[in-house]
């Protein structure tokens, strides 16, 4: 199934009960979806706009425009006053990351004063699960060990295997639950090479089958394909 949208920023329309968050943003039919922790730590609170803002932003986008997963862009992201005063409006005046399949979120959306309990982190899953499963992107791209994490013990059954240990774990394919995942190393740590083994690795799995589906069609009436994995 498809979404039926052209909005890259929040195409879901997400609204949780916060002054300021850092909604979903990207192609809502996405074969791949890059997952960050929260504002605090991945940036793009002042852009409303997921991995923007930091120090570390344009090694991380240029790794991922190197691999394919996105065209473009932009140095200076304009910023998204209806993502912190006003929620009830969605700015469309700029796609400041051109994605093409792609899209991007955090487990925790909203930007908060401190670092966020586990009950708050809780809380904001139910929007971050719900955009994970209304995109059902192929390939999962968690950032950091706290994503991760998350990720491996909600989405695969590889968790009671797996350490989180992100230097290992980086650029690393690993089979889950009807998902592909490929951990990304926290990129305010990477060092020499970890932007261009990313790169190399995302354009490694482009060229594969990633999408592992088969077609079941022939097994029900109609000439209609049923694409499962």
């Amino acid at each position: 199934m498809q979404n039926v949208t052209d909005r890259t920023r929040n195409p879901f329309g997400m609204r949780p009960d916060c002054k300021s968050f850092v909604p979903g943003y990207g192609d809502a039919n996405a074969d791949f979806h890059v997952i960050g922790d929260r504002p605090g730590v991945h940036g793009g609170a002042d852009a409303g706009v997921p991995f923007t803002g930091d120090p570390w932003s344009a090694a991380f986008l240029s790794a991922l425009v190197e691999g394919g997963l996105i065209a473009g862009f932009d140095d200076a992201v304009p910023a998204a006053d209806s993502m912190v005063e006003n929620p009830t409006v969605d700015d469309e005046a700029a796609d400041p990351i051109r994605t093409d399949r792609t899209f991007f979120s955090y487990l925790h959306m909203c930007v908060a004063d401190g670092v966020p309990d586990e009950a708050s982190y809780d809380d904001m899953e139910r929007f971050f699960d719900a955009e994970l499963r209304a995109i059902a992107a192929h390939v999962l791209l968690p950032v950091g060990a706290r994503a991760t994490d998350h990720v491996l013990r909600q989405y695969t059954s590889r968790a009671h295997k797996t350490a989180i240990d992100m230097d290992a774990l980086h650029a690393e394919e690993l089979l889950g639950s009807g998902w592909l995942v490929l951990p990304i190393k926290e990129p305010a740590e990477w060092t020499a090479g970890d932007g261009d083994r990313l790169a190399a690795a995302l354009r490694e799995l482009r060229s594969t089958d990633f999408r592992r589906e088969s077609d079941l069609g022939r097994f029900i009436a109609g000439g209609d394909p049923y694409l499962v994995r």
